[in-house]
């Protein structure tokens, strides 16, 4: 009797994986930079006291989870490398009073598709140069991909 109990219980175990092996999601969502309307994207210039627009289309093909935005100073010329433009940079210099910028976004659940709208306004007392705008898209089963531009703030 214990034997049997053990095959029913492994039978059932090994059905169960079977099922959920079918329902992973193996597939990194993607960012849509090569629409007409994505913004912000490289070489950019803004001025301090304005807005940012961010206007980007998110996709996956089995469900959304959450984007976050990141801007930082690129002051010293580091790259992120998810883009082949190269911009006109400043002269490398030592941060003074730059502008951070991190926030997390929820998507709501269940959507596939989904179009980012978000105004981000440039503060007025920032250091003026070359930043970079990343958008980090995860989707509900923790697969993430990165899009990261280079901006300019300017006076």
């Amino acid at each position: 009797m214990k034997k049997i109990l053990i095959a029913a219980l492994m039978l059932a175990t090994m059905a169960a994986c079977g099922d959920d092996d079918d329902k992973k999601d193996l597939v990194y969502p993607e960012i849509a930079v090569n629409q007409l309307d994505a913004i912000p994207n490289d070489c950019h210039e803004y001025r301090r006291g304005e807005v940012i627009n961010v206007n980007y289309v998110f996709t996956d093909d089995t469900e959304l989870g959450k984007f976050n935005i990141e801007i930082h100073n690129n002051f010293d010329h580091h790259s992120h490398s998810t883009s082949a433009t190269e911009c006109t940079m400043d002269p490398a210099k030592s941060p003074v009073n730059p502008w951070v910028f991190n926030h997390d976004y929820d998507i709501p659940s269940g959507q596939r598709e989904y179009r980012a709208a978000v105004e981000i306004a440039i503060p007025s007392h920032i250091d003026t140069g070359d930043y970079h705008f990343m958008v980090r898209l995860t989707d509900k089963a923790g697969w993430q991909q990165i899009k990261a531009v280079s901006i300019k703030v300017v006076e």
